[in-house]
């Protein structure tokens, strides 16, 4: 075991902005070093402050970490930015990384929900990223959101007694309840035309498949077993060819916590997620062009 590792705050230009970073910098760091990348209107603690706690368990493996505000997030200048478009955040981060810590050469990113999502489309761009460390990707249609609340919501309360008491008792909207349940078959029997999600074509879903089938390093897939996203994520890479080469490469690893909710919020969940990635890094790391 390292002695305790540094962490130092630091500002990454970017632009015409300045990100604000913290690093977990063992006093002999491995060369290949750990990015976290943010998701949602999240900034670099994390929900659970569970990137801080990732970045001083891998730190204590010897394994340097960076975590940082994206633009108009948290502490760092500008106007807010999303995952779609987040390309120059990261290729900032990544040069201010290596530059910061001493014989670092490798960089892999670690991304929860969008943050994955932006990794799958960002690494193949950038020969720095040897591995990616995606847990419960975001890969949400308006089509695939309803067959998913279909399989895994719907199905489940039928099944339920609390569901079946609500409907004996009174105390169940039968009407509100059949709605939202015509809305959704609806929704998932629709293929007509481009879906929309808040704005976005989602032919992000075509560039997160192009860039992860492009990049040419190693991909740890961390999948919760009671989320939503995740279960989206599962039906996409089931129901697709393609999806399901990539990540049946030898070069992917999937690894599922069964009752794990979508941020992994219990100490157990998290602990487990931090062995996750700091073995997959030490045992890859060593290894030319691969994290």
């Amino acid at each position: 075991m390292q002695p305790h590792p540094e962490e130092q705050a630091l500002v990454i230009p970017c632009g015409a902005e300045d990100l604000v970073g913290i690093v977990h910098c063992p006093e002999h760091p491995e060369s290949t070093g750990v990015l976290v990348l943010t998701g949602g209107p999240q900034y670099r603690v994390g929900s659970h402050r569970q990137f801080v706690l990732l970045g001083r368990s891998l730190s204590l493996a010897g394994i340097a970490v960076m975590r940082f505000d994206y633009r108009g997030m948290g502490d760092s200048s500008g106007d807010p930015t999303d995952f779609e478009h987040c390309e120059a955040d990261i290729r900032a981060a990544v040069d201010k990384f290596l530059e910061t810590v001493p014989g670092l050469e490798r960089v892999v990113l670690w991304g929860l929900c969008d943050a994955a999502s932006a990794s799958m489309i960002y690494a193949c761009s950038d020969a720095r990223i040897s591995g990616l460390v995606l847990l419960n990707p975001w890969a949400r249609t308006e089509a695939g959101e309803a067959q998913t609340l279909l399989k895994h919501y719907y199905l489940r309360r039928l099944f339920s007694a609390e569901f079946w008491r609500g409907f004996f008792t009174g105390g169940l909207a039968i009407g509100d309840a059949l709605r939202s349940l015509l809305g959704n078959v609806r929704q998932a029997m629709s293929s007509d035309g481009e879906e929309i999600v808040a704005g976005r074509s989602e032919n992000f879903i075509d560039r997160m498949q192009q860039g992860l089938e492009a990049f040419a390093g190693q991909t740890l897939l961390i999948m919760s077993g009671d989320d939503l996203t995740a279960a989206e994520f599962r039906s996409l890479a089931n129901s697709s060819r393609d999806w399901r080469r990539i990540l049946g490469r030898s070069s992917c690893v999937q690894r599922d916590i069964p009752a794990a909710n979508h941020t992994f919020s219990s100490a157990e969940w998290r602990s487990e997620v931090e062995l996750l990635t700091r073995d997959w890094v030490l045992k890859h790391m060593n290894k030319p062009g691969q994290a």
